[in-house]
């Protein structure tokens, strides 16, 4: 009798733990997540031992950290300055997740708050970095595409580093102050009408060297031939032409004594 109810003091008292350290020993990783357990009492985590999804038992004494390796967004609004000291606003969104593999490391590192100790501060800095290299007019207009392109290749590999995969990152706005946008604005017009302007100067430019180029051949020719023509030679051209003329159906043709030179005269058509 004694001993039955021993066991049932020890099942309710392995009861009662149970549901007082339930909370902290049982637990369901979902989908997208994974999970460190932190050792209490030796104080320390294995780093590559990354627990998986589903339901996990712990220790009570021991911590469960749950990692989200889904991709995630941050939304960041910024003022930097340009090379020439100009104050730019910027907008930029970054998706991102955690490495699911190396979380342990993450977490040695920076925590479950990576997002704020990590993410944000070093998309801030290489913004801050990369503008800094080029003028206000270059990161609004003539180099955005390189700006951009330096932004999101530093700031991969900087995450990278940190155990944090860089998915993309867009520059939403770049704003400038309105005199500032208005002044740039404006040069870009104008050197666009210069551009313009060029371009037509440089087509009549070469249409006029083509005009001239083609009156020195024709000149040419005209020397070559002149030189070429003698009166023997002008004598059977107009023989030749009058024998075409006085081949012709539509004509009558009456040869009377000789022309000038020797050619033939023709009188009379229909």
């Amino acid at each position: 009798m004694k001993q039955k109810q021993s066991l049932f003091i020890g099942l309710a008292v392995i009861v009662i733990l149970l549901l007082l350290f339930s909370s902290r020993m049982f637990y369901i990783i979902e989908p997208g997540e994974r999970a460190i357990v932190f050792k209490s009492i030796s104080g320390s985590f294995e780093r590559d031992d990354i627990v998986s999804t589903g339901l996990k038992v712990i220790a009570p004494w021991n911590r469960l950290f749950r990692y989200d390796v889904k991709e995630q967004k941050s939304e960041e609004t910024m003022d930097v300055l340009s090379k020439n000291g100009l104050s730019i606003n910027v907008d930029v969104t970054v998706r991102f997740n955690p490495i699911y593999n190396r979380i342990g490391y993450l977490h040695e590192t920076f925590g479950v708050n990576y997002e704020s100790r990590l993410v944000v501060p070093e998309v801030r800095s290489t913004v801050r970095r990369v503008t800094g290299r080029y003028t206000a007019e270059e990161i609004y207009s003539t180099k955005r595409n390189e700006v951009e392109q330096a932004i999101i290749e530093e700031t991969a590999v900087i995450l990278k580093e940190n155990n944090i995969e860089m998915h993309a990152l867009l520059i939403r706005s770049i704003n400038l102050p309105p005199d500032i946008k208005r002044a740039i604005e404006s040069k870009l017009q104008h050197e666009q009408e210069a551009l313009a302007m060029t371009y037509v100067n440089e087509k009549e430019r070469m249409e006029a060297e083509r005009k001239s180029i083609e009156a020195e051949g024709i000149a040419s020719f005209n020397r070559i031939i002149s030189a070429s023509l003698t009166s023997n030679i002008l004598k059977q051209k107009g023989i030749d032409a009058t024998l075409k003329l006085a081949e012709s159906a539509n004509a009558k043709v009456v040869v009377v004594g000789s022309g000038k030179d020797g050619l033939p005269l023709i009188l009379g058509n229909n």
